[in-house]
């Protein structure tokens, strides 16, 4: 098998287009770049896809043995349902769990030492949306939320693009160049 095209599991795939769609309808809700939509608007989806299809999805993974994706999908969709539920919280308890939400995105940008690039990335971003939406909260910014929204956008098409990848057997890594002749490779 090529190793620059993904052979991701159904579990791990399923668990990516969780967790896309979801960030994607939050982040585009909160950038208000299309008229009428609101981070609000993207409640029923972080609760039922993000939230329950997402925790499924952990618990598949932790049948698999798969340890990291369990936490982290069980996690997440676990975090995903509470802010469907709760998303009427006054701005600094809302900021807070932001925050909160932040921080298992951290944990699990730094747990992803041994994933794909693709995968650390979609952590990495989800980690800097989250904490820019809590700052925004806690600020009552709505500029920094835009920025937030952006940066969560951006990893829900991280996260869908390392789904349809694997399905679709596209890349999901850049090829890597050969130094070229009388050239040593640093390192």
């Amino acid at each position: 098998m090529d190793n620059d095209v993904s052979a991701g599991s159904t579990t791990t795939i399923l668990g990516h287009l969780a967790l896309g769609l979801t960030l994607l309808a939050f982040g585009l809700g909160h950038t208000e770049m299309i008229d009428g939509v609101t981070a609000a608007d993207s409640v029923p989806l972080a609760t039922y896809v993000g939230g329950i299809a997402l925790f499924a999805a952990g618990l598949m993974a932790f049948r698999d043995r798969d340890a990291f994706t369990g936490t982290a999908f069980a996690g997440l969709g676990a975090l995903w349902f509470t802010w469907g539920v709760a998303a009427e919280a006054s701005g600094n308890a809302a900021g807070l769990f932001l925050l909160l939400f932040a921080l298992v995105a951290l944990s699990l940008t730094l747990g992803a030492s041994a994933s794909a690039p693709l995968t650390r990335g979609v952590y990495g971003l989800l980690f800097v949306a989250m904490l820019l939406l809590a700052v925004a909260r806690f600020g009552d910014s709505g500029g920094l939320a835009k920025v937030g929204g952006w940066f969560a956008a951006v990893g829900g098409l991280a996260a869908w693009y390392a789904a349809t990848a694997a399905l679709a057997h596209w890349p999901a890594a850049l090829p890597r160049r050969a130094a070229g002749r009388g050239v040593t490779a640093p390192g």
